[in-house]
């Protein structure tokens, strides 16, 4: 079967290891599922592998891709959660909880093997490109507004560097549920589309905020943390599910964080239980996830690429 997959790992030129070409099928496995994928998206998780980061040398050659949405083998239209283990389905004791393209083979394939509890029903109202956005960036998006800020209508939430496939959901969802939603970003086309998007209002990095919030969605890092933390109410709650920018920030701000009593909360993904509210909340509402845009699979390094320089706006979806 054709497959984009990581032949090398480059912690420098991470496009230099991906390479195209037939990957063996999925070998039946008893509790696991065979997807014969429709879609599948990219996120920076596919860069990050490529640069060695959760996938080691032992694994190579990796299929790469977490999203995926196809039709199972009794033809029912799936979407795949990513995180292969959880709770212990469809692994053995001596096999560990990751996700798809970390130590199984991963979407940006024809066909993808799965526990069959991976697998929830993609609602009749979402297509495979709008479905296959959905179990990581908006996912991850999700649980950072609901489960962990634990935010309610109304409340006000800065989503730091506007753009993102994480960042664009956060802003979309919460705009959904009622939130007040403001953004940031470098670039003013990107604030312009957030706005469109349901921000009240976008900044450029770093801007002073009309008001303090309730809780702020990190995940670009060091670029903008002095930012996040100075921008929260007494009491308020920074999210960080990633550090584009870095890991190490230039100032901790910890002489603001324990004076004013803020929250900082890890999130990483979710949970299959919030990817299935997720997809009913897209379903029942009418959102839909942001696709920057769709190209076939072949093209995976021209869509790498760009997620590499930044020149995106919502998610790449690759067609099966």
């Amino acid at each position: 079967m054709f497959a984009a997959y990581a032949a090398r790992l480059d912690r420098d030129q991470p496009l230099n290891g991906l390479e195209l070409g037939e990957r063996p099928d999925p070998t039946p496995r008893p509790g696991w599922s065979t997807v014969t994928l429709r879609a599948s998206s990219l996120n920076h998780h596919d860069l990050w592998s490529l640069r060695g980061v959760g996938l080691g040398e032992d694994e190579l050659p990796m299929i790469l891709g977490c999203d995926g949405a196809g039709v199972d083998e009794d033809g029912n239209e799936v979407v795949l959660h990513s995180v292969i283990g959880e709770t212990g389905h469809g692994v053995g004791p001596t096999e560990r909880r990751s996700m798809l393209s970390e130590h199984y083979p991963g979407t940006f394939a024809e066909r993808v093997s799965v526990p069959t509890w991976n697998l929830l029903p993609k609602p009749p109202e979402l297509s495979f490109e709008e479905a296959a956005c959905l179990p990581t960036a908006w996912l991850t998006a999700y649980r950072m507004l609901f489960t962990k800020a634990d935010v309610r209508p109304g409340d006000s939430v800065l989503v730091q560097g506007a753009g993102g496939g994480v960042a664009t959901a956060a802003i979309v969802l919460g705009r959904a549920a009622g939130l007040r939603m403001l953004a940031t970003s470098r670039d003013p086309d990107k604030r312009e589309r957030a706005v469109e998007l349901g921000a009240e209002e976008a900044f450029a990095p770093g801007a002073r905020l009309p008001r303090r919030v309730d809780a702020v969605i990190e995940t670009v890092g060091a670029a903008t943390w002095s930012h996040s933390v100075k921008s929260l109410r007494p009491g308020g709650t920074l999210v960080i599910s990633g550090a584009t920018s870095g890991f190490t920030p230039p100032s901790g701000e910890l002489n603001r964080i324990f004076f004013l009593e803020l929250r900082v909360v890890g999130s990483t993904m979710g949970t299959k239980e919030e990817l299935a509210g997720l997809l009913s909340l897209c379903a029942a509402t009418g959102t839909r996830p942001v696709i920057d845009s769709v190209l076939p699979l072949d093209q995976a390094p021209q869509g790498m690429r760009r997620m590499a320089e930044g020149d995106v706006f919502g998610k790449i979806v690759f067609r099966v």
